[in-house]
């Protein structure tokens, strides 16, 4: 059976330079990093080694970067101390944005009642700018903003610098998830005066359960696991040296080879969406996906022209002839009421379709394009 993976924005796979660096560490660097003795030294330095190779890739310093077990840690972290130590006490975000993040805020409004304001949408789910800014203007209350840089179902891109600027003028902290921007788009937190941002290493070629926190210095964040003074006091708990490795291995290829895939990648993008709207009458795209300047280059989110009895087969039909992807996120694929994402953006007519993500990587080949078009098309004209 052939198989083809287009589910990058889910995880992706390791570069084999990644994996090298992996084995390497297990075999030889078993210290732990915070004993006194060579071996622990020795760990130590590989630890701080990847802190400063990863903090010089966003322009920032060695401290402000906090190794995690990946973007959820990171994302709760950021929210819960800015509410329990920073005195936030107002937070501004939208209702697309991940469920690590919704999800925490949610239960931050419960355990400490405090004030959750949703910003407008466009018809694409764009943030209104005009809309944020008069929520900004609205409150004296200490304010946090917190919007995701790329939505992980639609590929929107959200204006970093535009967002970062008007919180420093209405004296908001400013968080942003970065799982899907990070290692895909050149981020320089000297430039954009971010707050906080959190990232995860399986999204960029790296393992699963490495991660980080940028938390800006002086920020006065403090750590949500009790233990040991690991990560500067931020974030008890023996650090994954082999994993913390691999991952800054993961986002140093990535940005060297960035604008190469970057070029590749979307090229790929244009050539399956030109087949899909060739091939497949009445096909849409959700968001901004088919806007290269207004979505990212990794993903597309497509909605197909199917009938409701016949998308429940969609998806099982694609895995048996191979084919990986996403109805909604990978987080929340298993979940009812389909994806909140698109609950809020699409017509009563198009969330009666099926919508699937397909996002792709430098892995991916254009032969595996054809392949999906075919399958896609052969499914849709043949009758339930």
């Amino acid at each position: 059976m052939k198989k083809v993976y287009f589910d990058s924005a889910a995880t992706t796979q390791l570069r084999d330079d990644v994996i090298t660096c992996i084995t390497e560490v297990l075999k030889t660097e078993y210290g732990n990093p915070s004993s006194t003795h060579s071996y622990g030294r020795s760990s130590k330095s590989l630890l701080e080694n990847a802190r400063k190779e990863i903090a010089k890739l966003l322009n920032v310093s060695a401290s402000e970067i906090i190794f995690t077990s990946g973007g959820t840690e990171a994302d709760n972290l950021i929210l819960c101390s800015a509410v329990r130590d920073l005195g936030v006490r107002r937070i501004i975000s939208s209702r697309i944005e991940h469920h690590a993040v919704l999800h925490t805020l949610e239960w931050l409004k419960d355990e400490y009642n405090i004030q959750l304001e949703f910003v407008k949408l466009d018809k694409c789910g764009h943030v209104d700018y005009a809309h944020l800014e008069n929520l900004l203007a609205a409150s004296s209350e200490k304010n946090l903003v917190s919007l995701m840089h790329v939505n992980n179902e639609v590929g929107n891109l959200l204006d970093l610098k535009k967002v970062s600027h008007l919180c420093k003028e209405y004296k908001a902290l400013f968080h942003s998830d970065t799982v899907q921007s990070v290692g895909h788009f050149e981020l320089d937190f000297k430039e954009i005066p971010i707050d906080f941002a959190a990232a995860a290493a399986h999204k960029f070629h790296g393992p699963k359960g490495a991660g980080f926190a940028f938390v800006r210095k002086n920020s006065g964040l403090r750590s949500l696991i009790h233990g040991g003074e690991q990560e500067r006091g931020l974030r008890a708990g023996t650090e994954a040296v082999y994993a913390i490795a691999g991952m800054a291995e993961a986002l140093k290829l990535s940005y060297h080879k960035l604008e190469k895939e970057r070029n590749y990648i979307m090229g790929l993008k244009d050539y399956f969406k030109q087949e899909l709207s060739k091939n497949i009458p009445g096909v849409k795209f959700n968001g901004s996906c088919d806007d290269n300047e207004r979505s990212t280059y990794t993903l597309l989110n497509v909605c197909l022209p199917i009938s409701t009895e016949k998308a429940m087969l969609l998806l099982f039909q694609l895995d048996l002839k191979g084919i990986a992807c996403s109805k909604g996120s990978a987080c929340q694929s298993g979940a009812e009421g389909g994806s909140h994402v698109l609950n809020e953006i699409l017509s009563e007519e198009d969330l009666s379709k099926p919508s699937i993500r397909f996002s792709f990587s430098s892995f991916n080949k254009k032969e595996e394009v054809d392949y999906v078009v075919d399958v896609l098309k052969e499914f849709i004209s043949e009758g339930i």
